[in-house]
């Protein structure tokens, strides 16, 4: 019967075995040495027949029995050095050695670097009945930061966790063509649009558009900015500190002589880098841009404290004083805390000083401090993951990041329950208020920028359109019909905003009416859709009921519209990428993951 072969070490051990035997033998017992250099040999060469054949084992076994032999019977005197032990070919004999050093030869697998990355959790907003729950109160978002953020990770087949998708950012990213002001009176429009849900024909969709009054970049009043740069050394790699760099030098060519820019860098320790300088002395500031290399801790805090200082040095009366803090979040020496330095940043806006974030990077991206600071700075937050984006935030955009027209924006819906049985606020759960907050002009709320488009979206369900989703109350009392249910009012709508130089709110007020419900969505509020579906599948598509991938690219091919940068085509491509890394075309529950 034919052995199996053996593994190459197998045959090593038994060739040992058989050099050992005749090693040790000499004289009478040489012959019984030979025996066993045979029967080592025999077992070695039925072991394998992958290295060395029987014969050759056997044939060196021999060979060297018979030289210990010849040395052992020679006269005294004449000892002749024994031969070298027979050569073990060099595969078997490293595969051997490291056998005999097992298990401590295999080599320890060096994990990746820990993603250390840091999102603030968070829960989707639940339905709410309108009898018990009539108003829903929030601050409106311009950030986008999340949508950049995610695209990113989608890029490098990373399935984003949950709490790195905000729906009102990922909305907020791009334009669906809200009419603007008719003048800077009132510095934004607000409309409304109400149409069937895509994804169940029983619900409707309201749409509210806010688009704020454009201004040319030759337009912007003086600019005092100052460039607040992490170098430490978590920012050396391709696409934090060099992409950086590359970002604010697109900045710096829009500059002019009446802007002064300063930049101020922060590691273990912070420093001024460029003092006040205006802003057409481009190759300066842009020569002191290149000079910037990463090393060292994070002291953040200390990095924002000397910002602020040299702010207040240039400051401009009427003009545009912000900070630019560009940062992977990484802050692990100083002042650390997150509320701590969102408090000191939220005393600083008082002084007039704005502080927007730009976020990049990943592995160690701290996105809640980056999105928190930039909230407590009356700025925004934006995540530069290309060059590309860089250009959309700081040169398409530049007026819209930099110069502010309204101030603590909140928005209030109250929904009429003799019409409306449910809602739902489709994203900004960190943006929710207290309904008394939104008359009391002591409660931040968001910013609008020059051209600035926000864009929220509520799911209803109307009384006795089977769309509901809440279970009916066992002793719940219908609604009685109102005043404002016979003339078909669904929900009244009430915004408050602040001029960029005053502290009491002005009021806006519009009825959003039944009779305006139409019967298919417009391109933009279709585009809108497919925007809200695409983040809630990446959630884990608990409020899209049936949706799927394939419907969100359907719905999106069917409302591109006049894509100019080609940004709603590259949603559809991030689509596919989304279904790409959940593995199916309906997504699953992250928790079954």
């Amino acid at each position: 019967m034919r052995t199996a072969p053996k593994s190459p070490f197998v045959l090593s051990l038994a060739v040992a075995i058989a050099l050992a035997a005749a090693a040790c033998s000499t004289g009478p017992q040489a012959g019984t040495a030979d025996a066993a250099a045979d029967a080592a040999a025999d077992a070695a060469g039925t072991a394998t027949a992958d290295a060395v054949t029987m014969a050759e084992a056997r044939a060196r076994a021999r060979e060297h029995a018979l030289a210990r032999r010849k040395v052992a019977e020679a006269p005294a005197g004449r000892m002749e050095p024994a031969p070298p032990a027979p050569p073990v070919p060099a595969a078997m004999a490293s595969y051997a050695a490291r056998q005999a050093m097992a298990p401590h030869w295999r080599p320890v697998p060096v994990p990746p670097p820990a993603n250390t990355e840091v999102y603030a959790g968070r829960d989707d907003n639940p339905v709410q009945r309108a009898s018990e729950q009539p108003l829903s109160t929030f601050s409106i978002d311009v950030d986008t930061g999340s949508y950049a953020n995610v695209r990113r990770m989608l890029r490098a087949g990373v399935r984003p966790p949950a709490d790195a998708v905000r729906v009102e950012e990922f909305l907020n990213y791009f334009d669906y063509g809200h009419p603007a002001p008719a003048s800077r009176e009132v510095p934004f429009r607000v409309t409304t649009e109400l149409a069937p849900s895509p994804w169940n024909a029983k619900r409707q969709l309201l749409m509210i558009g806010i688009k704020g009054y454009e201004v040319r970049p030759a337009e912007l009043p003086p600019a005092n900015l100052v460039f607040l740069i992490d170098t430490s050394g978590s920012m050396d790699s391709p696409d934090k500190l060099p992409l950086l760099k590359r970002a604010l030098a697109m900045l710096v060519p829009q500059l002019r002589a009446q802007d002064h820019v300063s930049i101020v860098v922060y590691a273990g320790s912070a420093g001024l880098v460029l003092p006040p300088t205006p802003g057409d002395r481009h190759a300066e500031i842009l020569a002191a841009l290149e000079r910037l290399e990463a090393g060292g801790s994070t002291n953040g805090g200390e990095g924002i404290r000397l910002a602020y200082a040299a702010a207040r040095q240039g400051f401009v009366e009427g003009g545009v004083n912000r900070i630019l803090l560009a940062t992977d979040g990484d802050f692990n020496v100083g002042t650390v805390d997150r509320g701590t330095l969102e408090t000191w940043v939220a005393d600083q806006r008082k002084s007039g000083i704005a502080l927007s974030t730009l976020g990049f990077g990943g592995g160690n991206y701290n996105d809640a401090m980056a999105e928190r600071l930039a909230d407590a700075g009356d700025g925004q937050h934006a995540y530069i993951d290309t060059v590309q984006e860089a250009r959309k935030v700081l040169v398409e955009q530049m007026q819209s990041t930099l110069l502010t027209i309204a101030r603590d924006v909140k928005i209030q819906l109250e929904f009429n329950p003799a019409l409306v049985a449910e809602y739902r606020l489709v994203g900004y759960e960190n943006r929710l208020l207290g309904h008394a907050d939104f008359a009391n002009d002591r409660v931040d709320a968001g910013d609008i920028g020059a051209g600035h488009e926000v864009t929220a979206l509520y799911e209803i369900a109307l009384a006795g359109s089977g769309g509901e989703r809440l279970p009916p109350l066992r002793y719940g009392a219908t609604p009685a019909a109102s005043a404002a249910a016979q003339t078909g009012e669904l929900a009244h709508l009430r915004l408050r905003y602040k001029l960029p130089d005053q502290e009491q709110s002005r009021l806006i007020e519009t009825p959003v009416l039944r009779s305006a419900l139409r019967r298919e969505p417009s391109p933009s509020l279709r585009f809108a859709t497919a925007v809200a579906g695409y983040a809630d599948l990446l959630r884990g598509g608990s409020n899209v009921g049936d949706w799927t991938w394939t419907d969100v690219t359907a719905t999106a091919r069917s409302a591109l519209g006049d894509d100019r940068w080609g940004l709603r085509h590259e949603f559809i491509g991030l689509v596919e990428e989304a279904r790409g890394v959940t593995g199916s075309d309906r997504a699953r529950p992250l928790a079954a993951e």
